[in-house]
């Protein structure tokens, strides 16, 4: 799970430029869960960006989901998003 979660961590490091990344594997939560079966995972994703200035809460998660792409139907089966802009975590 480590490889995955690094291959996030990268991917959305990449792509949308974050100024604080945090990638949580949740899946031992989910042990037993009929969609966690498949071998792909849960996770938790703490992510603020400038990419995410001026965007609704919906279009900063599909940017996540754009971001990560393929991984989205391969390895992972759930994704919380936290995704804040700079300017929400200094209030």
């Amino acid at each position: 799970m480590t490889d995955r979660i690094e291959r996030i961590r990268s991917t959305l490091a990449a792509t949308l430029l974050p100024t604080e990344l945090v990638v949580r594997d949740d899946s031992h939560q989910h042990v037993g869960h009929a969609g966690a079966r498949d071998g792909r995972g849960h996770f938790h994703v703490h992510i603020v960006s400038p990419a995410f200035d001026g965007l609704a809460t919906l279009a900063r998660h599909r940017a996540v989901y754009a971001a990560l792409g393929d991984m989205m139907t391969t390895d992972i089966h759930a994704i919380a998003i936290d995704a804040r802009t700079l300017q929400e975590t200094q209030s």
